[in-house]
């Protein structure tokens, strides 16, 4: 059945509901209208995300025509919300033909309950947003965000999540966020006060997205520490989060915590979600970087990343190898790459990192150095290079980076013998944190299991009866109620 309607709309005319196409697009709308009616009645939220996911799967054979029909099917005629969403949608007079007969065949519905009311306006402001009409689609969303806000329906919540989604979407779009934080703010409280679990994620990740989109890092961690604690309801919006917290992190020095968060991010994200995958990478290659980590050679080849990846690559090798010229050859190269993913003043900071590697390596090679070569091999340009090349050597002496000392009298770097790293706690601690990664893993999976209750109970041969009975009577109505309704 589904190759039969794939072939006919590879060779039916776009712009007519009459066509096979058309009007089997319409016909799955009507489908989905009638599951989200359902489920509004018997409240149950599982077939409103059912029906949002089929919405997605035909995202691309919306059209205005189709649109406008079931627009007119699902709406009473007259209201105030059809009149609304019509404007929208461009049509001429033959559209306009068949979506009045169309209409007229199957007629519409007498009462619209909010939920289809919601759903309408999400149709139309995903068709606005691929075709392009920001200008409008911000219109369109911001009329759906003030009809929200006279709803308090639990069924009401999965369609308001994505609503508040391309909400900030368009306006982020129209370079436009600034104007809307106030307004998140108000329905984040609006959905906490009504226990809106899955739309307190939404907005506090819409909120965090708006305040790191200018930069306000203090803000969104403010917010972050202080929003109401529940447990996550959608994958997606938990890799958000992760995502957004380990860039909070990331700026705010805390680099073994952005790390945990952003490997968990892109470990979490949907394999479909390519993109979000790479810029948790991007993150989270800078962050071990800063760390005085080097990624494996397998984190650059992963599929589907490894053009993306080849500026973030070059960058790892420049660290590695500790040559501070080819770093900045690499850091003017990709600058444009670096600026747009808002990665340039993570960047400056790994520069004291690609001396200190290099630092070692001397310390490694040469075991009696003068300071002015020390200058010559890191490349330093500076106006006195060997006072510079003093100072970083008895810095990374200090923090324990080399283990050398400083002849100020000859103005030599005296490298000490290398010892036996086994003899040092440095296995121990790296032992240690694959441990403790793996334990942390086990312990995520333990909380994700859900056992039966009372399994691991012995109970008493008068309470077995009783919980026999309980449940032969309540087989008993079972029966009985499916016979009423057959």
């Amino acid at each position: 059945m589904t190759q039969e309607i794939e072939m006919k709309e590879a060779h039916a005319p776009s712009n007519s509901v009459s066509s096979p196409s058309a009007a089997s697009t319409l016909q799955h709308l009507k489908e989905i209208a009638s599951l989200i009616e359902t489920g509004a009645y018997a409240k149950e939220v599982r077939r409103i995300v059912r029906a949002v996911r089929l919405t997605i799967a035909l995202r691309r054979k919306l059209k205005a025509a189709t649109l406008l029909a079931f627009l007119s099917f699902s709406l009473p005629p007259g209201s105030e919300t059809l009149s609304k969403l019509s404007t929208y949608l461009p049509k001429d007079e033959h559209e306009m033909e068949v979506e009045t007969a169309s209409a007229a065949s199957h007629g519409p519905s007498k009462h619209s309950i909010p939920d289809v009311e919601m759903y309408c306006y999400l149709l139309v402001l995903i068709f606005l947003i691929d075709q392009k009409r920001y200008d409008e689609a911000k219109a369109c969303s911001s009329a759906s965000i003030a009809r929200l806000k006279n709803l308090n329906r639990r069924t009401v919540d999965v369609l308001a999540s994505r609503l508040y989604f391309y909400y900030s979407y368009s306006h982020e779009l129209t370079n436009s966020l600034a104007e809307i934080r106030g307004n998140l703010l108000t329905l984040h409280r609006m959905a906490t006060l009504r226990h809106d679990e899955l739309g307190q994620e939404t907005l506090l990740n819409l909120l965090l997205r708006n305040y790191l989109h200018y930069n306000l890092y203090d803000q969104a961690e403010k917010l972050r520490s202080k929003a109401p604690r529940f447990e996550a309801h959608s994958n997606q919006q938990f890799c958000r989060y992760l995502f957004y917290l380990g860039k909070i992190r990331t700026i705010q020095l805390e680099y073994t915590d952005a790390k945990e968060s952003l490997l968990q991010a892109a470990r979490k994200a949907p394999f479909a979600a390519r993109g979000f995958r790479i810029q948790c990478n991007k993150w989270a290659i800078i962050v071990r970087l800063l760390l005085g980590e080097i990624p494996e050679r397998t984190v650059f080849m992963q599929k589907g990343m490894k053009k993306a990846l080849i500026p973030y690559f070059e960058l790892t090798n420049a660290v590695r190898i500790g040559d501070l010229e080819l770093f900045r050859a690499v850091a003017e190269k990709f600058s444009s790459t670096f600026s747009s993913d808002r990665t340039n003043n993570l960047i400056v900071r790994l520069r004291h990192n690609v001396i200190r590697t290099g630092l070692r390596n001397i310390s490694i090679a040469y075991s009696r150095i003068s300071l002015s070569d020390v200058a010559k091999k890191l490349r330093l340009d500076s106006n006195n290079p060997v006072a510079d090349a003093e100072s970083i050597v008895a810095k990374a002496i200090r923090d324990g980076a080399i283990d050398a000392t400083l002849d100020h009298s000859n103005g030599w770097m005296l490298s000490k013998e290398t010892g036996d790293i086994y003899a040092t706690n440095e296995p121990q601690v790296a032992f240690h944190s694959r441990i403790a990664f793996c334990l942390n893993m086990h312990n995520e999976a333990v909380k994700a299991l859900r056992f039966p209750p009372s399994s691991n109970k012995e109970e008493s041969a008068e309470k077995r009866r009783e919980r026999q009975q309980q449940e032969q009577e309540l087989a008993k109505h079972i029966a009985e109620e499916d016979d009423d309704d057959f």
